[in-house]
């Protein structure tokens, strides 16, 4: 008889039907990345909330709209939902006194969502995919609402200079006399010819 804290080889040990050592790291990496995946997405969207509550002016749905139209505007995977909101946040500033814009913005997040329900059965900021969001905003794109917004990001977003290093651009170089002697041809994003 063996001693009860006597080691059982692992030779004797039984192996439990259909589950090897491997299988089960195996599924307990998919479960793992299953996950983090979902986790991911959730802090993503409550992210996106977040910031879609800051519009305190036009709601959080129509903030939730804005945010997401202005990335399928000027989509840039790598860029925060944050940079996106600081560009947004002088236009309801704007819209606070001037209620022409205010309806405008209003109106416009409103007929969005009204065409993405009537295609997709669901409001703007909650369609997935983004090549689904492009068809409605291909019904759009010649409207003032469309154009006002646009107009006001391309500004409002590119001009932001904590976005400039996200881009690799070093920002203005006059005051320091200019690219010639500061580096012009530093870019290695950039493919260059042989």
């Amino acid at each position: 008889m063996k001693d009860k804290h006597e080691r059982i080889p692992v030779a004797e040990v039984e192996a439990t039907p259909g589950l090897s050592r491997r299988r089960f790291l195996a599924a307990g990496s998919m479960v793992a990345l299953g996950v983090g995946a979902l986790s991911a997405t959730g802090l993503e969207a409550s992210a996106r909330e977040a910031l879609a509550r800051e519009f305190t002016l036009l709601g959080a749905e129509a903030g939730n709209t804005l945010l997401v139209l202005a990335r399928d505007i000027f989509p840039h995977d790598h860029i925060e939902d944050r940079y996106y909101r600081q560009a947004l946040a002088p236009l309801e500033a704007q819209a606070a006194d001037d209620a022409e814009l205010r309806q405008l913005l209003a109106e416009g997040t409103a007929t969005l969502d009204e065409l993405a329900g009537a295609r997709f059965q669901r409001p703007y900021a909650a369609i997935e995919r983004e090549s689904d969001r492009l068809v409605l905003l291909y019904q759009i794109e010649h409207g003032a609402f469309f154009q006002r917004l646009k107009g006001h990001l391309v500004t409002g977003f590119y001009d932001n200079k904590e976005v400039w290093p996200l881009f690799g651009y070093e920002g203005s170089s006059w005051e320091q006399g200019g690219y010639l002697n500061r580096g012009f041809n530093d870019i290695d994003w950039l493919e260059q010819d042989a």
